[in-house]
């Protein structure tokens, strides 16, 4: 998984990050990656701490006036004492005996025990049974062969580049569902570039790992300040990945307050007095479980009470709420809290735009993140904008198509893509005479044009080719002129000429088929006849739309339902749906566990599921209204097994033996012309009835 790219480049490529990877993943074993990652983890940390240790040690070795066993000469120097048992040289000389998982708990205790700091931070699982002795001794021997702690390696910061490798293939082998806690390196190093936090305090009160930390200490060194000219403050609600950013600092000798508590910050706000001066984050997407029903009156929610079921404006309302008076804010936030109108977001996002907080707002690429595939951008906010920065009003950046593809699946951000971002955003935040607005890409937009845009902070609707001149503003005739009023008339004119086809249709079945209930005639078939099984698998290919099974709503975009990925598969087993496909899940019994894809051209879902194809000859929708139909599914439920509802099992195989009555093949061309018609004439309804909603909404905004 070595990533050949620009970013790597400039970096200075490692060159062995993909070996060590490599012989770790040989030690998973049985471990799920949320286990194993802490074991791996856990030896690069004692490796870097033995070897600036055992420096240190054979230097004062050398010095007759210095006592090499004097812990006080390693703490000086921010050097964590070493017991013996812990050394490296130690550990490596016992790697091929099978005591050597009951060696590393005992060097991680006593690591614990002389460094105060670290107490239950490191991992003490090496002698589990499901832990391959051979092969972590290979481990063992390789780290051994890689300087990680020494003064050299240290100023190269050979690990913490392979420790934020390690961190970033962790959270890609976790998969979708469980790589939260990582936030990719070139969108913290965007931030960072925005907020340049130069001196004062940072805060993430949620921080994951810590990666924001890491690249504000950077940012501040490779600007001639030093480590400690900034004071940070973190919180984070999950116990093991707390361990991962103590650790993260503790490799890097930074000083950081992290708290950690499993109410998180919303129930228990672990720094209630602080004000910082620069607030950092990358909070759970559209969190729906954060005990906001137990919230209704805090006094956080300064521009209104945030929805029970979903936690951005909550998160969004907390970071306003520890911003010093001239703080500024940099988060990452779904780009569905842009436009959003339900459960009073929209309210509160027009406080905070009437409040003058909002500096900028930049869409980002897709697929840059491994904990969501819904897009994403950046909010920046900044208290008491001053008389240097722009007054009344907000840039708008859309980065959505910077980037480049590492993989079938990812997308990072070059160097060049960063710099022109930074760049964009201070030359308008000094009201730089280089700053100009960018068709496509950046506009500065007076907010009393945000406001005649209905408070809406999507960049895409200000920044395109043909937006409306901010001096004049959004006026009713731009709404019945614009896009609103052309995808109105543009759908009902496709609807009329449909509603034409259909009823030309509907007179050729009545011509051909005067006496319908007389003339048509059916047959008996098994659906077996009638559908062939599908296993076609997406393989290598781009990934479409992932689509799952509803309890109520049948087959769904998973992406409109969930905020991250349902399943953990590798998605390149995930099987190929085409429109019209059945997609049938034996395991879940309920009305929408079978459903036919009417949604997408090409979809993909969980290999768990059955695909069942229209063989050629049979008409999809007549098929598809017979599989779905309730007599079908009450049948389904005769040929289940099990004891509890949800998770009895009708096997495929007697799916396709049930018996259904048919139309004979001479009466199924003019019906099938007729139900495709009607089909279309339903597509293009649900396509009018937006357009028209939409456009009702904008006119009377305009009356309003």
């Amino acid at each position: 998984m070595a990533r050949n790219n620009s970013n790597n480049t400039a970096a200075g490529a490692l060159g062995f990050e993909a070996t060590l990877w490599s012989a770790a993943e040989k030690l998973k074993g049985n471990m799920d990656a949320g286990e194993y990652k802490h074991v791996v983890l856990g030896l690069i940390f004692l490796k870097y701490i033995s070897d600036a240790f055992e420096e240190k040690h054979a230097a004062l070795a050398k010095d007759k006036s210095a006592d090499a066993e004097d812990r006080d000469e390693y703490t000086a120097d921010n050097i964590f004492w070493v017991n013996k048992i812990a050394r490296w040289s130690y550990l490596q000389g016992r790697a091929k005996q099978p005591t050597i998982g009951k060696d590393l708990d005992d060097a991680m205790v006593a690591v614990e025990k002389d460094n105060p700091t670290l107490k239950g931070v490191l991992p003490k699982e090496y002698a589990r049974p499901a832990l391959d002795k051979h092969r972590l001794g290979e481990l063992i021997d390789l780290i051994g062969t890689i300087g990680l702690g020494d003064r050299e390696s240290r100023s190269k910061d050979i690990l913490g580049r392979v420790y934020e490798y390690f961190l970033s293939e962790f959270a890609s082998a976790e998969g979708k569902l469980s790589g939260q806690f990582y936030t990719p390196r070139h969108v913290v190093r965007l931030l960072i570039e925005i907020l340049a936090p130069y001196k004062g305090r940072v805060f993430d009160p949620c921080c994951g790992s810590g990666g924001m930390f890491v690249q504000s200490e950077k940012f501040v060194e490779s600007h001639g300040g030093r480590i400690g000219d900034i004071s940070i403050y973190g919180q984070e609600s999950n116990y093991t990945t707390w361990r991962l950013a103590m650790m993260n600092m503790a490799i890097r000798g930074i000083e950081a307050h992290i708290a950690w508590n499993e109410q998180g910050s919303f129930q228990n706000d672990a720094f209630k007095d602080l004000k910082a001066d620069y607030i950092l984050a990358n909070p759970p997407f559209n969190d729906d479980d954060w005990g906001g029903d137990r919230l209704r009156e805090d006094v956080r929610w300064k521009f209104g009470v945030p929805p029970v079921s979903n936690a951005n404006f909550a998160w969004v309302q907390h970071f306003i709420h520890h911003l010093a008076p001239r703080g500024v804010a940099g988060f990452i936030l779904g780009n569905i809290s842009l436009t959003s109108e339900t459960s009073s977001e929209d309210v509160i996002r027009k406080g905070i735009v009437d409040a003058n907080l909002v500096d900028c707002i930049i869409t980002l690429p897709e697929k840059l993140f491994y904990s969501t595939p819904i897009p994403v951008g950046i909010w920046i906010f900044r208290k008491n904008r001053g008389a240097k920065t722009p007054q009344d009003k907000i840039l708008f950046i859309d980065a959505s198509k910077l980037g480049r593809d590492v993989s079938r699946t990812h997308r990072e951000l070059t160097d060049e893509d960063i710099k022109t971002v930074g760049e964009t955003y201070h030359r308008w935040i000094e009201c730089s005479a280089d700053y100009a607005d960018k068709t496509g890409f950046c506009r500065s937009v007076a907010i009393s044009e945000v406001i005649a845009n209905s408070y809406k902070l999507l960049p895409a609707a200000y920044v395109n080719a043909g937006h409306i001149k901010a001096a004049r503003g959004m006026q009713l005739r731009d709404v019945l002129q614009g896009e609103a009023g052309l995808n109105t008339a543009r759908s009902l004119k496709q609807l009329a000429e449909l509603s034409e086809s259909f009823d030309r249709a509907v007179r050729r079945v009545v011509g051909e088929l005067k006496n319908l209930e007389k003339n048509i005639t059916f047959e008996t078939r098994a659906l077996g006849e009638l559908l062939e099984s599908s296993d076609e698998r997406l393989g290598n290919a781009e990934e479409p739309d992932v689509l799952t099974c509803t309890e109520r709503g049948g087959l769904i975009l998973q992406k409109e339902r969930f905020a991250k990925r349902v399943a953990t598969d590798d998605s390149t087993k995930y099987k190929i749906v085409r429109m019209g496909d059945i997609v049938y899940n034996p395991y879940l019994l309920w009305k929408g566990s079978i459903d036919q894809c009417w949604i997408v051209e090409i979809g993909i879902t969980s290999p768990a599921y059955e695909i069942f194809r229209v063989r050629p000859g049979f008409d999809k929708t007549i098929v598809g209204q017979l599989v779905i139909s309730p007599e079908m599914i009450k049948r389904y439920d005769g040929i289940s097994f099990g004891t509890v509802q949800r998770r009895r099992r009708a096997p495929a195989e007697n799916f396709l033996e049930l018996k259904v009555n048919m139309p004979k093949p001479e009466h199924l061309e003019v019906l099938s012309n007729l139900l495709s018609c009607s089909q279309d004439c339903q597509f293009a309804s649900r396509t009018a009835e937006r357009a028209v909603r939409h456009l009702i909404r904008n006119v009377c905004a305009k009356l309003r």
